[in-house]
């Protein structure tokens, strides 16, 4: 458990679901994008997260999706399959599904009522003895979870593990976590890819984005080895692609579906309704946005 955990230090990429022109998942572009992320160096695999519209996804289809990607990579990096539902029992049994498919460790997001309602939900979740468990603490509007909460929890659940910090502020939130638990405790960014760098600085495991799997694994590297002024460059010079698709997840999750498919990976860029409308100023700025990604990635190949 612990070894897998330590080798969650990089980027653990969200896949986005391809969907053919029939509204199904296409198979073959999700092993496409696999391979293509294990040659760009990702960490390991979150599949499938809100970027790949886990909740308007069939239960069936959830548990295809997660069977592709553990067949496709084939141990050559770390799966965690996310069990996030609104209710325990449906969240637990997805999560005994994604243990029994051969997921290295499991995630999910439990909404933050109280103190002791979320404590027994998280329980819930480590009694089916996953490798690890990655709580996600998502909350555009606040803090998320309290800090107390997440120390306690780790303190005692033997297979609460990690944390993916997606709240308002998040780079105070690293800090404190790591400290409170002496950075044994591993934690993941995920939807303040804008603060990576600021992230880095403050000593993250890990960050989840999704797409741009070389741009972001290079940015990584060259940080690790200590050539933090080029990872800061060339962080810089997408950004313009972070402000435009962060600006919501239904907007993220076009722009990089359509980065998919001019990049000849996915066969459509479909999304899965109800999505918030991508209009034609939304296309205008997405295709010199695309370029902008290719012609980056194309000279990191050189």
């Amino acid at each position: 458990m612990t070894e897998i955990i330590n080798k969650l230090q990089g980027i653990i990429t969200v896949l986005n679901t391809p969907l053919t022109e029939s509204n199904k998942i296409d198979e073959k572009s999700l092993r496409e994008n696999i391979d293509l992320a294990l040659q760009a160096g990702v960490a390991g695999f979150l599949v499938p997260g809100k970027a790949g519209e886990v909740d308007k996804l069939t239960e069936r289809e959830r548990i295809f999706l997660v069977s592709v990607v553990v067949d496709e990579v084939k141990g050559r990096s770390p799966v965690i399959g996310c069990a996030s539902a609104e209710k325990e029992q449906k969240r637990n049994k997805i999560g005994r599904k994604l243990i029994d498919l051969g997921c290295d460790g499991i995630l999910a997001d439990i909404t933050y009522n109280n103190e002791q309602e979320y404590c027994k939900q998280v329980q819930s979740l480590a009694d089916l003895k996953p490798g690890f468990l990655i709580l996600q603490d998502w909350d555009f509007s606040g803090y998320g979870v309290p800090v107390p909460v997440i120390v306690r929890l780790f303190a005692e659940v033997d297979v609460f593990k990690g944390i993916k910090i997606e709240v308002v502020p998040a780079g105070i939130k690293y800090s404190e976590l790591l400290e409170e638990t002496s950075g044994q405790l591993h934690v993941s960014g995920g939807w303040a890819v804008m603060q990576f760098i600021e992230a880095m600085n403050r000593g993250v495991h890990a960050f989840m984005p999704t797409g741009m799997h070389r741009i972001y694994t290079e940015i990584y590297s060259l940080y690790q080895h200590n050539n933090k002024e080029a990872a800061r460059d060339l962080f810089h010079e997408v950004l313009p692609v972070l402000a435009f698709s962060n600006q919501h997840l239904d907007i993220s999750i076009h722009f990089f579906k359509r980065l998919l498919f001019r990049q000849g990976i996915y066969a459509t860029s479909r999304v899965r309704k109800p999505i918030l409308k991508f209009d034609k100023y939304h296309e205008k700025i997405a295709e010199d946005l695309i370029q902008l990604v290719m012609e980056i990635t194309e000279s990191l190949e050189k």
